[in-house]
């Protein structure tokens, strides 16, 4: 069941120039319904016709199926609260004072009374909204933020079935941007409220909402699910301003990132190579002038990343991992590397036998570190020791790479290590470490041409680096 139905509204300063043109949308019941847009789109005028406050030249606005102009004032507030972005009281009143005025939608009779309902009601929505400790403190001497939780219970406590919020998290810190929205999202559930709520942060709307209405220049742009809604370039072209889209790390929700133009125009390109590697009888490490973007198997650093530090250390064969995550940070911090910023892997080969490459394409270019030979491979999660060869693998590759470039660049060095193995002769690992390592500066590496030459420098870098990197550890060996 549809709560609100909207129907070609036009309205807003004059009729010759109006605000909001030819909208029409509906919001189902239970639903948490965001509307965005940049300033000067209407989000506001259209949040305050849909509540009553501001008239419409045309169109039509029902609510629970009847008109919204056929509502009595006292009837409406008993349907619908609104939250406002800023609000000021003529009178001083006491945050409970200010809260119990939620309720005056459900007074009675000419001497109205104040109910023990009307009293329990008032103390939940303080509570669950964490104001009860200021229940006796005037409104005025709160803080902004503090503020906008004592009239976000004051809202509640008209019990409405829908509830208007303009910039609900404007002033609240973190937690309690958090709180506000898992209370609302809540709400639409458990007690089949219908929230419709304008916002101005993207990721929170993206987070929180059911479906969100995009507007631009009074029209809508589109209403959809926000994976619809919030593609990259649509919102670059709507906002007019550069931004990265990229899905939650732990839900299916996309989030969008600005890029300073400050940062963007320190891109220039770097070149990593061999100058920067550090060799010794205890590891083999990397240490990049900037912040690599990385996807890496190793045991800090783990997954999609940036580091400025690369450690392959050596271990003895006998070495027996209790707890690899945290006797790597250990061994970090005590060897002077900052765990947060490194990929930290762990080997018993001789580091100092490792096949080191530089090689150069058409605008690109890749540099290649393999640790490769026979050993045990030391992983953080088998204890059952490979009778295989133990070989790492780096790929550093000077350019920007997107995510499918990360994932193909993975899939070729794994299908380049085994093929080596195989033509040398060698039993193919059942464990081992790589990452994929790009200092996002210099050349988009996009489908075409840069990602021919991408794939044939990494296919024949690690190929080449794994045979030499074995070859180095047999004659060392022998």
């Amino acid at each position: 069941m549809n709560m609100l139905t909207v129907t070609e509204l036009i309205g807003g300063y004059t009729r010759e120039m109006p605000v909001l043109k030819n909208l029409t949308f509906e919001v189902a019941r239970g639903e948490l319904f965001g509307i965005l847009g940049p300033n000067g789109s209407g989000k506001t005028t259209l949040l305050q016709m849909m509540s009553g406050i501001l008239p419409y030249h045309s169109g039509e606005i029902m609510l629970k199926g009847k008109r919204l102009q056929d509502y009595r004032t006292k009837e409406l507030a008993r349907v619908i609260a609104v939250l406002p972005q800023h609000s000021t009281q003529a009178f001083s009143y006491t945050v409970k004072e200010t809260v119990s005025l939620g309720r005056y939608a459900h007074q009675k009779g000419l001497l109205q009374s104040w109910s023990t309902e009307d009293e329990e009601v008032v103390q939940k929505v303080m509570e669950q909204t964490g104001v009860t400790q200021f229940q006796h403190v005037p409104f005025e001497q709160l803080s902004g933020g503090e503020k906008q939780r004592v009239l976000l219970a004051q809202s509640l406590a008209q019990e409405p079935e829908i509830l208007f919020l303009d910039e609900p998290t404007n002033h609240l810190d973190l937690s309690y941007q958090k709180e506000l929205l898992d209370l609302m999202k809540r709400w639409t559930k458990e007690k089949d409220l219908t929230v419709i709520s304008i916002f101005h942060d993207l990721n929170l709307a993206s987070l929180y909402c059911d479906r969100l209405l995009l507007l631009e220049k009074g029209r809508i742009q589109i209403n959809d699910r926000p994976n619809e809604v919030l593609k990259r370039e649509r919102i670059q072209a709507v906002y007019q301003t550069e931004i990265e889209n990229r899905p939650h790390p732990s839900l299916p929700k996309p989030q969008l990132f600005i890029v300073p133009a400050h940062l963007a125009k320190e891109q220039e390109a770097l070149v990593i190579n061999e100058r920067y590697l550090e060799r010794n009888d205890e590891w083999i490490a990397l240490n990049s002038p900037i912040p690599l973007k990385t996807l890496s198997s190793g045991v800090t650093g783990a997954g999609d990343s940036w580091n400025q530090t690369f450690v392959n250390c050596h271990v003895k064969r006998t070495y027996d991992c209790h707890d690899p995550l945290e006797e790597m940070i250990e061994y970090l911090s005590a060897k002077g590397f900052n765990p947060s910023e490194t990929v930290g892997m762990m080997t018993n080969v001789d580091v100092k036998t490792a096949a080191v490459r530089f090689y150069e394409g058409d605008d690109i270019s890749t540099f290649i570190v393999v640790t490769a030979g026979k050993g045990i491979p030391v992983h953080t999660s088998h204890t059952e020791r490979a009778k295989g060869p133990s070989v790492h693998t780096w790929v550093f590759v000077n350019g920007c790479l997107p995510e499918e470039a990360f994932i193909q660049s993975l899939v070729i060095a794994t299908e380049a290590k085994v093929k080596a193995l195989y033509e040398y002769g060698a039993e193919t690992t059942t464990e081992d470490s790589v990452l994929i390592a790009a200092s996002q500066r210099g050349t988009n590496i996009r489908q075409g041409e840069s990602m021919e030459s991408l794939v044939q420098l990494v296919s024949t870098g690690v190929y080449e680096c794994t045979v030499l990197a074995m070859k180095n550890r047999e004659w060392k060996d022998g």
